[in-house]
């Protein structure tokens, strides 16, 4: 910021704001990099405070704890101020996300002398790029013994070798994320072998384990694992030594992970009975999995998504022996394999229901009275791409769901008559969505805004090709601090739309902000994350 440093110290005698001028700020470059009044600006500063600096005599720890409420940008600008801030400022920062190209290795030793706190650190390397290799983890390492968090991504020089040095010098690892990394089940086991303390393990595509010639696990840290995430993987049957042996494990998500997990399923729900979250989508499971699953008496959120193999025999063994449940994601895949059959056994057993999003099934009036009737504290529902939701389902919903607080309708044939119904129906709801029903009008909904005028209220008219209820790529966004600089990452924004707005509907057509993919996040992301329900999610 165009000011010169100050001197990291004084003699004791003097206070330290009788330290000489050329210790002080040089307010008069300071004002002239930010205002274009220079001098005149200067001189004013400089005689409002006597060239002091006035936080000379705040101690350091309280210095500390103002700077951990200001932005990653406003503390890197901070940092600059003076050597002091420099020094409290990296002392006191205890998350950085690095760009982790193989550059970084020469300038690690200076980046963690400064930065010498961190116990949670990101890095990621895109794919056009040559990743750090396993001197540079290992140096890392050796930096940032007391290491709780790391996240990998795009590392794909890192080998077991590398991961074998990271296990043995950051023992304190609580948390391990990585993806698209290289090295296979030697790396891995010898993290779970020596981070005895670890609580969380994400792994999505990793590239070494492929053939099944060895597994992952148990290992040492099958005794403190609690959450448990596999995507994309080739074999992830391999970690099921390490899954099944895992007696506190909470939270289990298998997305888009080849092989047969039935087996599995039947074992966990056997041994691992403190499971309370378990995420299935685009996996081979069938009803003997979710027989298995049923044993988890004290699970409360479970997500079937896109698993053509599972009906309603599945999800009644479920809902007749999980009776806490508190959150149902069900995407039938249009196969017509889940209905009213399990929903009426739903209802009549999870009362506790309070999530409910449905996409690609066909429903009728049956269940949705059943639920709207048993589940009294059902306060979150979706109901997504259903040829079976009309106006009068929805007014079923009006008349019996007194606790929902959230609805959401999406390509489902209603019309103005379903959305007049909700005028006097469902006291306690607060937000809505209406969107892809192409018999709503927006001029229903500017009269339904003047009924309840505290309902917010979002609608949409345009068209969608494609309804998807895959949840697994959305998530809570890390606040790092990028250095040396990282990629920017610049989520679409969630623009309110009405029936006039055509633009703004080709806009974002065109652009592909509602196509396809990651339909349930849509709809409950913001939702979810304001009331702080989802439980063992990665922060």
């Amino acid at each position: 910021m165009g000011q010169s440093p100050s001197t990291a110290g004084a003699a004791p005698e003097l206070n330290r704001r009788e330290i000489s001028y050329s210790n002080r700020f040089s307010y008069r470059s300071w004002v002239a990099g930010v205002s274009t009044k220079s001098d005149k600006g200067a001189d004013l500063i400089e005689n409002q405070t006597g060239g002091c600096d006035y936080t000379a005599d705040l101690p350091d720890d309280c210095l500390a704890g103002i700077f951990q409420f200001l932005s990653t940008v406003d503390r890197k600008h901070c940092s600059l101020v003076c050597q002091r801030w420099l020094r409290v400022d990296g002392q006191s920062r205890h998350r950085l996300s690095l760009n982790a190209q193989a550059e970084m290795l020469d300038i690690v030793p200076s980046l963690f002398y400064r930065f010498d706190s961190v116990t949670k650190l990101a890095l990621r390397c895109d794919r056009r790029s040559t990743s750090i290799n396993d001197d540079a983890l290992i140096l890392i390492s050796l930096r940032c013994k007391n290491l709780t968090r790391l996240k990998l991504r795009g590392c794909r020089e890192i080998t077991e070798v590398g991961m074998a040095g990271l296990a043995k010098n950051c023992k304190a690892l609580k948390k391990l994320s990585c993806g698209s990394c290289m090295f296979g089940a030697k790396g891995m086991n010898a993290v779970l072998d020596n981070c005895t303390s670890l609580e969380e393990l994400s792994v999505k595509r990793l590239r070494g384990v492929h053939d099944g010639t060895e597994v992952v696990g148990p290992g040492a840290a099958s005794s403190s694992l609690k959450s448990i995430c596999l995507k994309e993987l080739v074999n992830g049957q391999s970690f099921a030594p390490l899954i099944i042996s895992s007696k506190k494990l909470r939270t289990l998500k298998l997305i888009r992970c080849l092989g047969d997990w039935d087996s599995t399923l039947e074992s966990i729900g056997s041994l691992n009975t403190a499971l309370i979250e378990i995420h299935l989508e685009k996996i081979q499971v069938s009803d003997v999995g979710l027989r298995g699953v049923s044993n988890c008496l004290s699970l409360e959120t479970l997500h079937i998504v896109k698993t053509p193999e599972c009906s309603n025999s599945g999800l009644s063994y479920v809902a007749e022996r999980c009776k806490l449940l508190r959150k149902l994601h069900i995407d039938g895949w249009r196969t017509n394999r889940i209905g009213d059959e399990g929903l009426i056994a739903t209802a009549k057993h999870c009362s506790n229901l309070q999530e409910l999003i449905l996409i690609g099934i066909y429903p009728t009036s049956l269940s949705l009275t059943a639920l709207a009737s048993n589940c009294k504290s059902l306060e979150r529902l979706a109901l997504c791409g259903i040829g079976t939701i009309g106006d009068a389902e929805v007014e079923c919903i009006a008349t019996k769901c007194v606790a929902l607080k959230k609805l959401c309708i999406k390509g489902c044939p209603i019309s103005n008559a379903g959305i007049e119904a909700l005028a006097s129906g469902c006291p306690n709801l607060v937000k809505m969505k209406v969107k892809k029903c192409r018999k709503v009008t927006g001029e229903v909904v500017e009269w339904l805004r003047e009924r309840r005028g505290s309902l917010v209220f979002n609608f949409d008219e345009s068209e969608v090709e494609a309804l998807d209820g895959c949840g697994s790529d959305g998530g809570a966004l890390e606040s790092t601090i990028p250095f040396p600089p990282v990629e920017t990452q610049v989520a679409a924004a969630d623009f309110p739309s009405s029936s006039n707005n055509s633009r703004l509907t080709m806009f974002r057509t065109r652009f592909g902000f509602l196509a396809g993919r990651n339909f349930v996040p849509c709809a409950f992301r913001r939702w979810s994350n304001n009331d702080n329900l989802s439980s063992g999610s990665f922060s």
